[in-house]
């Protein structure tokens, strides 16, 4: 009989990140493919710090300088310490365990937690789960997380005997016609206590079909020293499915995004073709949000409360005020205002800002500018480097004229201003409040408030230009035609 541990031991995880993964044909390390925002390490860092251990060593081992890096900068994110171990040779996963406890304290004597950097769907409540099982007592020697996979081909098979006790972990190529017809595998995922697995890791041998150092030896030899084996099933495969090439990938993490679009419409948002909507694991999406078929989601991006966004729209770290509509639009690094209105095809660059119940509108680009409350830019029009006041309308076929060459410079228009189409912003220039502009006008200078800007002078028509210099041209002809005619 098993009863709960009040008393919980010290915990410390091992991420096995050391592998080539040469099944990817990729020149990115396995583990640094994405998956619905995040790295599979990055997944494989977060579950392992959302049980708060008292430490976490990766071990790495090829191309260690550019995982290494990743594991540094995730440290950082995470807030959290991480130790890098290195795997010399790549000599198997006993082998890179070894390598992660000569990371930990000489007398460290908790629970060891070793997980891979290749399976994105599992979370920190599955550890937790199976540092709990393991702390049971009596504690177990070793603790194994398994699973049921359709097809085991290529995993190691848990071999229990009559009672479920857990005797051995037994790999396909080693396998008998007999053990590979079981169909509940190992996850690779285990948690030890770490005085049996510091001693049994000096007793691993290579006596298998690779010739390598098996973690899976442990449990064998952890129960011919009479340690308590326990297997813990979780009965959703998925959370422990591992990446081994770019169809694993595909399909995983079109999973992770199944889950992510069912937890958003179960929070009571409306997600209308989940089939083709992609959401990042760090997007949060409000309720009464309405994501119309085409729709990506990525980074960090918010979508507030009643917002409707898309169709074929594409959002990057971006924030989606309440009640905004945002249509056929990029957005990278953007802020979308309560209320506002954006696209069909716009393109808001980082450090677009747009105020309250503001409108961007069809091909219309904006970059590093501030649009005030109820502000419009309707169509047609390039917005860089400026900051635009409140109730202004920019006429269509408008350029913000901000780089010269060598400098970005900056323009600034005040409220309730009315600039013509096709108007040119010579930056850095200043159009106060109320100010209009003509159609086609060119502002080089600051324009006054109240004032109106016009570049042109009066139109003059030179009679007859086009059948005296182009007598040949259909314009001529039909210049021709009409005068006769009349």
């Amino acid at each position: 009989m098993t009863t709960p541990d009040t008393d919980r031991s010290q915990t410390a995880v091992i991420v096995l990140a050391a592998g080539s993964g040469t099944r990817m044909k990729s020149a990115t390390p396995k583990m640094l493919h994405r998956v619905c925002g995040r790295t599979m390490l990055g997944h494989a860092l977060h579950a392992a710090a959302g049980i708060h251990p008292e430490q976490i060593v990766v071990v790495v081992g090829h191309q260690r300088e550019q995982v290494g890096a990743a594991v540094a900068e995730l440290a950082v994110d995470l807030g959290v310490p991480v130790t890098t171990a290195v795997q010399e040779e790549q000599n198997g996963t006993g082998d890179a365990v070894a390598a992660g406890m000569a990371a930990l304290p000489a007398d460290f004597s908790g629970t060891v937690l070793v997980t891979t950097s290749d399976i994105p769907l599992l979370d920190a409540d599955t550890l937790r789960e199976v540092v709990t099982r393991h702390d049971l007592r009596p504690r177990a020697s070793v603790t194994i997380l398994t699973s049921t996979a359709p097809d085991p081909t290529g995993y190691g098979r848990i071999v229990r005997n009559d009672d479920g006790e857990v005797l051995r972990i037994v790999e396909h190529k080693d396998a008998s016609d007999d053990e590979r017809a079981i169909d509940e595998v190992n996850s690779g995922i285990y948690a030890f206590d770490a005085r049996v697995l510091r001693e049994k890791l000096g007793e691993l041998g290579t006596d298998n079909s690779q010739g390598e150092l098996y973690l899976t030896d442990v449990i064998q030899l952890a129960r011919q020293s009479n340690g308590l084996i326990r297997g813990h099933r979780v009965e959703d495969a998925d959370l422990v499915a591992g990446v081994n090439d770019r169809v694993q990938l595909a399909g995983l993490a079109a999973e992770m995004n199944r889950r992510l679009c069912e937890t958003a419409m179960r929070a009571g948002a409306t997600i209308v073709d989940p089939g083709s909507t992609w959401v990042d694991v760090d997007v949060h999406i409000g309720r009464d949000v309405t994501i119309l078929p085409g729709t990506h989601l990525t980074g960090s991006t918010v979508i507030g409360d009643g917002a409707t966004v898309g169709p074929d729209t594409t959002l990057q770290d971006t924030t989606v005020g309440e009640g905004a509509s945002v249509v056929r639009t990029h957005a990278v690094g953007a802020s979308i205002g309560p209320g506002a209105e954006v696209g069909p095809f716009a393109y808001l660059r980082p450090q677009a800002e747009l105020g309250e119940r503001s409108k961007i509108g069809t091909f219309v680009e904006v970059k590093k500018s501030s649009i005030g409350a109820h502000t419009k830019v309707p169509h047609l029009t390039y917005v860089g480097d400026a900051t635009i006041g409140e109730h202004t309308n920019i006429g269509a076929s408008s350029v913000f004229v901000n780089y010269d060459g060598v400098n970005k410079n900056r323009t600034v228009i005040g409220d309730h201003c009315r600039t013509g189409s096709d108007t040119m912003f010579i930056a850095p220039v200043t159009v106060g409040d109320g100010a209009y502009s003509g159609a086609g006008t060119v502002i080089k200078n600051d324009v006054p408030p109240g004032a109106l800007a016009v570049s042109g002078g009066r139109q003059r028509n030179i009679d007859d230009w086009v059948i005296e210099n182009r007598p040949d041209s259909g314009s001529a002809e039909a210049a021709l035609r009409t005068r006769n005619d009349s």
